[in-house]
């Protein structure tokens, strides 16, 4: 057999020796030919059983505005603490894609009544320093959150929640009355018991780990620069290997720390960051403008920004005509383009744009020629002075009212818009500016305004009790319009015991229905969330976000590199 294949080896070199000089150019270039052709489809075969798939590896360096203070899920309520938080601790239940999932849970239960809880924990938890993870740190965290002395943030989350620990594993929680928000207080980063137990209430907020954290989450902290007087300057995130999904398919998240917007952008022009969260709308649209190596994501806020009216304390607002004028005057989309440069979705209803089934901003264009008509309908005429009037036999009533607003650039420039739209229909409106503390403190809460130019925080929860019901009309309640409505009290009522999602959601449908015709506020818009990153960034879930530290939820499947493996060793 070798020899036969010798032998006609010895035939086709006599052959080729037998070729001419042309012949012999025609057969090199043709071989020449054929061994390329082979090469490119070898490479097609193999690149036809190669698949992508995501490499360990790259980084990210991001500007935060502000100082960490507390990174203690218990203490945090700053966004650059949460921003950490978020990172290094992990919870028992987290948001993705908009829904609440299992973190450390491994599965959880809800009683019939809606009382009760219970959670089971995945399998070997770690701790960044390599202690395994119990109920107890679960249960020792609710405890610093309802203990008095810290006064955390989150103590009204956990009001009147009993705890019971079952197993190491297992753990139930008890609720007073039923609560369908409830899980999204799941969401609470768990502390590490062995290092916090013997920190008393006294010291807990002085404590280095409140700057130093440990926690269970996907990034840990490497290491910590800070200037001459100490001041952390930069905070070194590396990936956790032993995260308990999988470990971050990033190596390294680094936090750079500005005290103003200013230099954060000018540090993201010079290339020392990479990425800037939260920035205003108007440096959005200039980087979104001159910039093409970032990319600017944004979403909508479950906040709703309007002008909420107190019939009690500006008896002219009680006329419905009034209120129906001044919403179908209001030119809603000039705000948010002139305003928040875009970044923004007009509304007209109580319900986050996300939540509602009310039409998008192209449909809120102003329509004076209808409002001046129902006025006009009501008896309302313009008198010497420009401004609308209303005469009875006791009384005459003129169309003039004040909004209050807080000493913001936004703020004053949307109500100057408010006025301008107002005035031309016959309004005479006053603007009263005031420090965010004292319109807080002096004006919403003693409820000493005729209107307020204001932004209610939703959340993903959708628990408008607070906002809506006639309970919630005095401080520290947050239904700024004074508003009652017995039907409306019903339904917020049931709706905080209904967990069935489609049950929920008809109930603030009808809960819609009648606030648009009692029209106790002008509704105006829901600002967006602007995420600035670089274009290597992939992976990342920016959808509907509650806080901007939910922009990091799903922080270790962002990934820079990809490598190519054959389909059979692909997983």
């Amino acid at each position: 057999m070798n020899e036969f294949h010798f032998k006609k080896g010895e035939k086709i070199l006599s052959l080729i020796k037998n070729f001419s000089a042309t012949e012999k150019l025609i057969f090199t270039l043709l071989l020449i030919i054929s061994l390329f052709s082979s090469l490119i489809l070898l490479k097609k075969v193999n690149e036809y059983f190669l698949l992508p798939v995501i490499a360990h590896g790259g980084s990210l360096t991001e500007g935060v505005i502000g100082l960490p203070r507390y990174i203690n899920p218990v203490l945090a309520f700053t966004d650059v603490d949460r921003d950490l938080t978020t990172l290094i601790y992990s919870g028992l239940m987290k948001y993705e894609d908009n829904n609440l999932v299992t973190d450390l849970a491994d599965s959880y239960s809800i009683s019939n009544d809606g009382l009760t809880y219970n959670f089971i924990l995945k399998d070997n938890i770690r701790f960044h320093d390599g202690t395994q993870m119990t109920t107890d740190d679960i249960e020792f965290t609710i405890q610093k959150i309802q203990d008095i002395n810290l006064k955390s943030p989150r103590a009204a989350d956990w009001a009147n929640i009993s705890i019971k620990k079952i197993s190491s594993r297992e753990i139930q929680f008890q609720l007073k009355q039923p609560y369908s928000p409830f899980l999204a207080n799941t969401t609470i980063g768990i502390l590490p018991k062995h290092i916090w137990k013997n920190v008393d209430a006294s010291q807990f907020i002085f404590s280095q780990y409140n700057l130093e954290p440990i926690g269970s989450g996907p990034f840990k902290i490497k290491n910590i620069m800070r200037d001459s007087g100490g001041i952390p300057k930069i905070y070194n995130l590396v990936s956790f290997d032993k995260f308990y999904t999988h470990e971050p398919y990033l190596s390294s998240i680094s936090f750079h720390f500005f005290p103003n917007e200013r230099l954060a952008i000018e540090a993201l022009n010079a290339g020392s960051i990479e990425s800037l969260a939260g920035i205003s709308p108007i440096e959005s649209a200039k980087i979104a403008s001159t910039t093409s190596y970032v990319k600017i994501l944004s979403t909508p806020l479950p906040r709703v920004f309007g002008v909420f009216f107190n019939q009690s304390n500006a008896p002219v607002l009680s006329n419905k005509e009034i209120r129906q004028a001044l919403n179908l005057s209001l030119d809603k989309d000039k705000i948010v383009n002139e305003v928040l440069y875009g970044y923004g979705i007009t509304i007209d209803s109580p319900l986050p744009q996300i939540f509602s089934n009310s039409t998008t901003s192209t449909k809120f264009k102003a329509d004076k020629e209808s409002a001046i008509e129902i006025l006009k309908k009501a008896g309302w005429a313009i008198n010497s002075d420009g401004v609308l009037e209303k005469k009875d036999k006791k009384s005459t009533q003129t169309l003039e009212f004040s909004i209050a607003t807080a000493d913001s650039a936004e703020f004053k420039q949307i109500a100057e818009i408010i006025k301008k739209e107002w005035e031309s229909i016959g309004a005479k409106v006053n603007i009263k500016v005031f420090e965010f503390g004292d319109l807080s403190q002096n004006i919403i809460k003693t409820r000493k305004y005729d209107a307020l130019l204001f932004g209610e925080y939703i959340g993903k929860d959708l628990d408008l009790y607070a906002f809506w019901h006639s309970s919630q009309r005095n401080s520290p309640g947050l239904n700024v319009a004074q508003y009652v409505n017995s039907k409306v009290d019903k339904i917020l009522e049931d709706a905080r015991v209904i967990f069935d999602n489609k049950s929920r959601s008809a109930l603030y449908n009808e809960f819609e229905k009648i606030i648009k015709e009692d029209i106790p506020a002008v509704f105006i818009y829901s600002p967006e969330y602007m995420y600035i990153l670089p274009d290597k960034i992939k992976g990342i879930e920016f959808n509907t976000i509650n806080n901007p530290s939910d922009r990091l939820y799903n922080s270790e499947s962002w990934y820079t590199e990809t490598d190519k493996v054959w389909k059979i060793f692909a997983k």
